[in-house]
C-alpha cells in the first residue's frame, strides 16, 4: 500500500518556495493546521500568497507567518482580529482582498471541482462587483467569480490513516474539506494517525486521493480567538 506518512513537518514543507500560492484551513482558530504553520515560519519562506478564511491572531496561527514578513497577498473573509494586519494594509505593506465567506468557500469548491466560475447574487452593487462581469438571470442579477486553486494546501484534521482518508471533529471541518482538493499538493496533520481500515468509510469526508502527505502533530493548543467577562453585567 502507499505509505503518505512523514515524520517530520519540516521535511513536509520542505519544497514550498517563495512566491507560492497556498491555501490554509480553518475558521478563526478553530481547525488550523498549527504544526504545519510552525514548519513554514521556521523555513521563512518570502512573497506567500495565502488563501484563508481569516489570519488568525497576533502572534498565533497565520498571525506569526504575518510577523515573519512572509505574506504578500491575502484573499480571505475575516481579518477582524488582527491588528498588524490592519496596519500592514493602511501602510500599503500587504495587498488584502477580501470576498463574501459563502463566495470565498464556493471559489475554493469550484477549483476542487474543476469549474472555472460561477454566479452568484453575492456582493451585487457592492464595491466586490467592481471589474466582475454581471448577468441577469429571471430577473436578479449575479457576478461571475472565478475559481481558487493553489499549489498547496496546509489542512488539519481528527483522524487520518497512511493512506490519507480524514475525518474532522466538529465545526473544525470548517473550510479544510474543499482545500484539500483544490491545491496541487495538499498536506494534511492529524491529532490521530491510524492504519486503513480503521476509520469508518461512512464518516471519511476527505478521501486519501486529494491527500499528498500526512502527519500526526501535537501540542495542540485549541485557543479561542476572544474570550470576554465582565463582573457586573447589566440587565435591559
Amino acid at each position: 500500500m502507499m505509505n503518505k506518512v512523514l515524520t517530520s513537518f519540516d521535511a513536509a514543507v520542505e519544497d514550498i518556495a517563495d512566491g507560492a500560492t497556498i491555501m490554509l484551513g480553518g475558521f478563526g482558530l478553530c481547525g488550523i493546521p498549527e504544526n504545519l504553520i510552525a514548519a513554514l515560519v521556521r523555513k521563512n519562506v518570502r512573497n506567500l500568497h495565502t488563501i484563508s478564511n481569516n489570519m488568525g491572531v497576533d502572534g498565533f496561527g497565520m498571525g506569526l507567518m504575518l510577523e515573519a514578513g512572509m505574506i504578500a497577498t491575502h484573499i480571505g473573509s475575516y481579518v477582524g482580529e488582527n491588528k498588524l494586519l490592519e496596519e500592514m494594509v493602511i501602510a500599503g505593506k500587504l495587498d488584502l482582498k477580501l470576498i463574501p465567506q459563502g463566495t470565498l468557500a464556493e471559489r475554493i469548491r469550484a477549483g476542487g471541482a474543476g469549474i472555472p466560475a460561477f454566479y452568484t447574487p453575492a456582493g451585487v452593487g457592492t464595491p466586490v462587483a467592481e471589474g466582475k462581469e454581471v448577468r441577469e438571470f429571471n430577473g436578479r442579477h449575479y457576478l461571475m467569480e472565478h475559481a481558487l486553486t493553489a499549489d498547496f494546501a496546509l489542512i488539519k484534521a481528527w483522524r487520518g490513516d497512511r493512506l490519507g482518508n480524514l475525518v474532522y471533529r466538529k465545526t473544525a471541518r470548517n473550510f479544510n474539506p474543499v482545500m484539500a482538493a483544490a491545491a496541487r499538493c495538499t498536506i494534511a496533520e492529524v491529532e490521530e494517525l491510524v492504519e486503513p481500515g480503521v476509520l469508518d468509510p461512512d464518516v471519511i469526508v476527505t478521501p486519501g486521493v486529494y491527500v499528498h502527505r500526512i502527519l500526526q502533530g501535537e501540542n495542540y493548543k485549541k485557543r479561542i480567538e476572544r474570550r470576554t467577562t465582565r463582573l457586573n453585567a447589566v440587565r435591559v
